[in-house]
């Protein structure tokens, strides 16, 4: 994790007002967290930091596109991804970063690192079912002609369905008798 220097902003020195940071990600980024999900990512991460007298209020936002496998096909492609989050940063006697929307920095703290908030909020982005738009519309004919020839076929259960056991018959005119 000491590669996320970068992502250390110091608030000790900023005016009172808004303050933009941008930033552009690829693997080598959640590489840092042992994230391999991704085959490439590319995202543009902006965020602004609006410096009050006795808080910070972080809005973050992303957008990018990460290469991914398909959950279906197991065809790689790029999945366009963005995504919101904001955040205060409230000042106390110790450090808490339970709550998602608030973190509390320590009295005295000079800089906030917004390395895992920017990881989370880009992995969470990335819907858990991952479907290749070729699947979709169905321009993956071989895939998809692949697909159907694995599927399993009509099987002599789904045929014995038609044909129902008298015994059962007749109970079912039990219940209609009443």
């Amino acid at each position: 994790m000491n590669n996320l220097k970068a992502y250390l902003i110091p608030f000790l020195g900023l005016k009172i007002g808004k303050h933009q940071f941008d930033y552009q990600l690829d693997n080598t980024f959640f590489s840092n967290f042992d994230y391999d999900e991704f085959n490439e990512a590319s995202v543009k991460v902006s965020i602004v930091l609006e410096k009050k007298s006795t808080m910070l209020e972080l809005n973050f936002k992303h957008k990018g596109t990460v290469n991914v496998p398909c959950d279906v096909s197991g065809e790689e492609f790029d999945l366009a991804i963005k995504g919101k989050l904001q955040l205060l940063v409230k000042f106390g006697d110790t450090f808490n970063d339970e709550n998602e929307e608030l973190l509390i920095l320590p009295h005295g703290e000079f800089q906030v690192n917004v390395a895992q908030y920017i990881y989370e909020s880009i992995v969470l982005s990335v819907p858990l079912r991952r479907i290749h738009p070729g699947v979709k519309d169905g321009s993956l004919k071989e895939v998809i002609e692949k697909l159907e020839s694995l599927a399993p076929k009509e099987n002599k259960i789904n045929e014995q369905k038609d044909e129902i056991d008298p015994r059962w018959e007749n109970l079912k005119k039990l219940l209609t008798d009443k």
